[in-house]
């Protein structure tokens, strides 16, 4: 495991300037490998050791490089001691890193490695709500929803992960004006009969036409009022029609949350939190925070001079509320029902100023615990289209990644045989549009490309899968081969150091990966783990190699597949065995 060498290497140093050993974990890193040179596997940030007063931060940070350096003396762990530029980098003795690394593998320890290394003592665990994917009610679920779903799946994946509770939330999108429009819409153009049929079609179908109506007829835009007052009344009929709509809807969105490999703990929504609105208004009235506008709105003033310069509004002129004041609602009820020590909102970067007013409006109100929430952002999917055009709906993505992957399976000659290949190909097609999702900064834009997502030799989805099913492959042709003794010494040649050296840094890419929440630091660590397991597939044949070098050769492709699917299920993907 790291955590060994860091803390002996820290042990050094603690021993050297007579300090805590704790002192020097965070400046100490392992070397990101690059495939045609060969690196020291960790170094020593002079820099940080400066900045945190271990050192003196004057004088020439070079010439205490080189000072300390000459200090320290190699050992049987350590075998060379060198001075970079403000950096010192260790040398590992090779066979004592394949022996440690690879040991919890060797004791049926496959899913923990990285996980419990004590770089994530400092984390604070404890329980963490995440809301994310949250659809509007009475839509087909469109695929612009895709990313918020994926995104928040990984999140809470990688928190549980790290151990925390983690409240996987949907906060659907089930109150508003907008279904005031459904429920006037329904009474003159539903069908039940094509409800049964095919709901969330003919529920499109309606809202389409009765918006269309809307726009030059005022009948119908004072008969959605007035069913969306019957909604805030309560009124039996009306929500019965509602409940009926909502219902219907997350049944139908289950489906595909089941096709990801995603489950929620709670359907939440804003109309659960109608009744605490009122409440929320009171308190913003008796804490002298409500102010009327010139409109005769309800408004919450924010600007830092209290000349109305940044103005948030809470109440309609009529008195009805808005996403805001529901937001703030469902936000303390979550506070007092779940106690969360973080909570987690998982939306499209358009939405960054709502939440920038919903956590000021929170702490205004005298509730501290808004400094613990916090709002993940994205950018947009740019081109995202089927053969039949512009795209909609995230099944018609999902129908087309499968189809796509089952073409392209088809035509390889590598392909295995398969009990079911429509799973496998819908496996791999998700795991394709999960990291070309994932592979950049998650506040960018990206162009969505079918090509090349679904390239099997590029840096794409099937690739990890492909990876994985590969190993898979090499575990099954060399059963018994495990039987034979340890011996990490036969793990020296430069191919298998590469793989020990990447594997080194794992704790720190989930480390780097809790504090940003990008998933790309994952993504990009994988894949790159793929690319040496393609080395070392060509140049260290398992079959026909002397016993301990074969059973050395099987345990660090046991070790490498293990943290590929660990990581590879941290991202929402799940392993395939065989492709």
């Amino acid at each position: 495991m790291a955590c060994f060498f860091r803390r002996k290497i820290a042990a050094k140093l603690a021993k050297t300037l007579q300090q805590s050993e704790d002192v020097f974990i965070p400046a100490l890193t392992a070397v990101p490998v690059f495939k045609k040179q060969l690196s020291a596997d960790f170094k020593l940030s002079l820099g940080a050791l400066r900045v945190n007063g271990i050192l003196p931060s004057s004088g020439d940070i070079q010439l205490q490089t080189e000072n300390l350096a000459a200090q320290l003396k190699p050992d049987s762990m350590v075998e060379e001691i060198s001075a970079g530029h403000g950096l010192i980098h260790f040398k590992l003795n090779r066979s004592l890193l394949a022996e440690k690394l690879l040991e919890p593998f060797g004791k049926g320890e496959n899913d923990n490695f990285g996980l419990n290394s004590e770089l994530f003592d400092t984390l604070k665990r404890g329980t963490i709500l995440v809301e994310f994917s949250s659809p509007n009610i009475a839509k087909k679920f469109h695929a612009g929803h895709l990313r918020s779903t994926i995104i928040g799946n990984f999140i809470s994946n990688l928190k549980q992960s790290l151990g925390n509770n983690v409240i996987r939330m949907n906060y659907l999108g089930d109150w508003g004006m907008q279904f005031g429009l459904l429920g006037a819409g329904f009474s003159r153009f539903g069908s039940i009969e094509k409800l049964k049929e095919n709901p969330l079609q003919h529920l499109f179908e309606v809202y389409v036409q009765a918006n269309k109506e809307a726009e030059h007829s005022e009948d119908v835009k004072l008969a959605a009022k007035d069913f969306f007052r019957q909604l805030e009344r309560h009124e039996s009929q009306a929500i019965s029609l509602w409940q009926q709509f909502r219902e219907i809807t997350v049944k139908e969105y289950q489906h595909i949350y089941k096709r990801l490999g995603i489950h929620f703990d709670e359907y939440s929504g804003e109309s659960c939190h109608q009744a605490q609105t009122q409440e929320v208004v009171q308190e913003l009235q008796s804490r002298g925070l409500l102010k009327i506008s010139e409109k005769g709105t309800g408004v919450v003033d924010l600007s830092p001079n209290g000349d109305m310069s940044n103005i948030c509004t809470v109440l309609r002129s009529d008195g009805t509320t808005l996403y805001i004041t529901r937001d703030i609602a469902a936000a303390i009820s979550r506070k007092e029902k779940y106690c969360f020590d973080e909570m987690i909102y998982v939306t499209d970067k358009s939405q960054e100023n709502h939440f920038s007013q919903l956590f000021q409006i929170l702490l205004t109100m005298g509730n501290s615990w808004a400094e613990r929430c916090r709002h993940v952002s994205f950018g947009l999917v740019q081109g995202m289209k089927t053969r039949t055009g512009e795209v909609v709906f995230l099944e018609d993505v999902l129908d087309e990644a499968q189809a796509r992957m089952l073409h392209n399976m088809n035509q390889s000659k590598t392909t295995k045989e398969l009990e079911n290949p429509k799973e496998t190909a819908e496996k791999v097609g998700i795991s394709a549009l999960i990291v070309q999702d994932f592979k950049g900064p998650l506040q960018s834009d990206y162009k969505f490309d079918w090509d090349r997502m679904l390239q099997a030799q590029g840096d794409t989805g099937v690739f990890l899968q492909y990876t994985h099913a590969r190993l898979c492959s090499i575990m099954r042709m060399n059963e018994g081969v495990e039987a034979a003794v340890f011996n990490p010494s036969c793990l020296c040649e430069r191919t298998s150091v590469t793989i020990l050296q990447h594997l080194l840094r794992y704790d720190e890419v989930l480390y780097q990966s809790d504090q940003d929440l990008q998933p790309k630091h994952l993504v990009n660590f994988l894949l790159k783990l793929c690319h040496f397991v393609a080395s070392a597939h060509r140049e260290l044949p398992v079959k026909g190699s002397p016993p301990d070098v074969a059973q050395a050769r099987l345990r660090l492709f046991g070790g490498a597949r293990s943290v590929l699917a660990s990581g590879m299920r941290i991202l929402g993907i799940t392993p395939v065995q065989k492709m």
